[in-house]
């Protein structure tokens, strides 16, 4: 049997710069890995099937299909079909990165699919080859398959990887129900002519990582997303302002929400904060930035 950690990301800085033709935006970011992970379990079988195990509390409007909506099934057989393989696979997935977060935990949950799969049969796939598959099955499945920290860019395939400094304490918070990317990108297109628009400073923010400076960070991280969702979801700016107020250097919201995140200076205040923001939201992470995307072993 295999075990593979499916990591979840956080976005540094999110900035939109323009829209292909066909209507997909063009993003410039910083994107990095952290602790918090799902785990997938695969062993041999027939044909591909799937099992989810809830560990972390959901809300009542995202649930997780087990047939081919799911990013691990549709991984899976495409995987499987750009090889030939006709050997199957049994996946178990153990589910703690919340859904509709903005923590790429769909994308998360393929990546490791598509790794743990490569072990399993014992194939040896390029890894453009796994890019490219990725790109088809969703625009975080690039960044997830490599992970550590990069600069991500196009509609997600255009990965430059950076060296990954020391870990930054973080609490994760999801303080309300779920967003869909497409609904928050459909209101950001409707209210960015309306509003002047803050944006964040990539090289500035990657700068400040490397030298550990949270300050300096705080400064210069920022998500254009985030006024669309917070109207959406005002809760977002409460529990943004929450971790300021416990001490983070700097919040805000990773990915298209409704995920918020604090940066802390220390593991201590970081699990402190975490303690006092579970009394109100139970979906509250304490955790690290990682090395990697996705991580395997076999049990």
């Amino acid at each position: 049997m295999l075990q593979v950690k499916a990591r979840a990301k956080v976005n540094w800085t999110l900035d939109l710069v323009g829209t292909r033709q066909d209507g997909y935006h063009l993003v410039d970011m910083l994107m990095g890995s952290v602790e918090l992970h799902d785990t997938l379990y695969l062993e041999k079988a027939e044909d591909i099937s799937l099992a989810v195990q809830v560990e972390c509390e959901q809300d009542g409007t995202f649930h997780i299909p087990l047939n081919e909506k799911n990013l691990v099934i549709r991984a899976a057989q495409s995987l499987r079909q750009v090889l030939g393989e006709t050997r199957g696979a049994a996946i178990r997935l153990v589910k703690r990165i919340p859904v509709g977060a903005g923590l790429g935990g769909g994308s998360a949950d393929a990546a490791a699919a598509m790794e743990g799969l490569c072990q399993l049969w014992e194939k040896i796939v390029p890894m453009e080859t796994k890019l490219a598959l990725g790109l088809s099955i969703g625009a975080d499945v690039p960044f997830m398959l490599t992970g550590g920290l990069a600069i991500v860019q196009g509609v997600g395939e255009i990965l430059s990887p950076l060296p990954v400094p020391d870990p930054t304490w973080l609490v994760i918070v999801q303080p309300c129900e779920g967003l869909s990317a497409k609904e928050v990108y459909e209101a950001y297109d409707a209210g960015s002519a309306q509003e002047p628009i803050r944006r964040p400073d990539k090289l500035e923010a990657q700068a400040a990582l490397t030298a550990g400076d949270l300050p300096r960070l705080a400064r210069a991280m920022g998500n254009v997303l985030e006024p669309a969702s917070i109207a959406k979801r005002p809760l977002i700016g409460n529990a943004i302002a929450r971790l300021q107020s416990l001490g983070a250097a700097g919040a805000m919201m990773t990915g298209s929400g409704s995920a918020v995140y604090g940066i802390f200076c220390d593991e201590t205040k970081a699990r402190a904060a975490g303690e006092e923001l579970r009394r109100r939201w139970r979906r509250t992470f304490v955790t690290h930035t990682a090395r990697e995307g996705c991580s395997w072993r076999r049990i």
